[in-house]
């Protein structure tokens, strides 16, 4: 635990002024919905989260010592204070919703703060290592194996993390097979069911893109071309996410 100190460093950023109802996107829902506590204790409550990222740092401390440390969406200053007992100098939060006043209270009350600085404030972009803005839009295929005869109603997407650049390896999965995790799935409903038997394939293409107004929603584009015994579907569906 670092050391007490006697300031606490705060700047605000753009304007945090609400906009009116008719006028919000749901980049303003989105950056709303985290100035509540109820979605930052779900966050800390996830244990494969909140730990796994915990371990990447203290697994690693080696990468984190004397280091300056950015966290972009800081939340309540947890992986910020995180990177401080892993050893960096220095850590910046950076947190446009109004739970970082807490945040600022959070970090004092663990004197933490003559290492962590809480800045108030959006981040309209950032330069995340090596991401391009090209990244953003892909089209992938896939092929799934029907294991049971059954009825196919949604597909369900999910993600996977890893820390690769660290000298102990770590990583979790929040696919549905796996431990729980705040971020659950995305699930994609089908307009018409498929009626499928074991052993069948479905086969598909999926595209993601930034939507051209707002580029915190995203458009997918999802591509279904399945031949059994007792269906055959071939239909394009699309889908926003915001």
């Amino acid at each position: 635990m670092a050391a007490p100190a006697e300031r606490m460093e705060i700047s605000q950023g753009e304007s945090s002024a609400k906009p009116a109802a008719e006028d919000m996107t749901s980049k303003d829902y989105y950056f709303d919905s985290y100035a509540h506590f109820g979605i930052h204790e779900e966050m800390l409550k996830d244990e494969v989260r909140t730990l796994t990222y915990r371990n990447s740092m203290f697994h690693n401390k080696h990468l984190f010592k004397d280091k300056v440390v950015l966290d972009v969406g800081s939340g309540t200053g947890i992986l910020c204070m995180f990177a401080a007992k892993a050893g960096a100098k220095k850590v910046i939060g950076i947190e446009c919703s109004s739970i970082s006043d807490y945040a600022v209270k959070i970090v004092k009350a663990n004197k933490m703060d003559d290492v962590v600085t809480i800045i108030k404030g959006k981040v309209e972009e950032v330069d995340i290592y090596t991401v391009k803005a090209d990244d953003l839009t892909f089209t992938s295929p896939f092929c799934l194996q029907v294991k049971r005869n059954d009825y196919v109603q949604a597909l369900v997407t999910y993600f996977n993390i890893e820390f690769t650049r660290c000298h102990k390896r770590t990583g979790f999965s929040t696919s549905p097979e796996s431990p729980y995790t705040h971020w659950k799935q995305t699930v994609f409903y089908l307009d018409e069911y498929l009626t499928v038997k074991t052993g069948e394939e479905i086969f598909g293409t999926i595209s993601m893109k930034p939507n051209i107004k707002n580029n915190r929603d995203l458009d997918f584009t999802v591509d279904i071309d399945f031949k059994g015994q007792l269906c055959e579907v071939s239909k394009t569906s699309e889908y926003r996410m915001r």
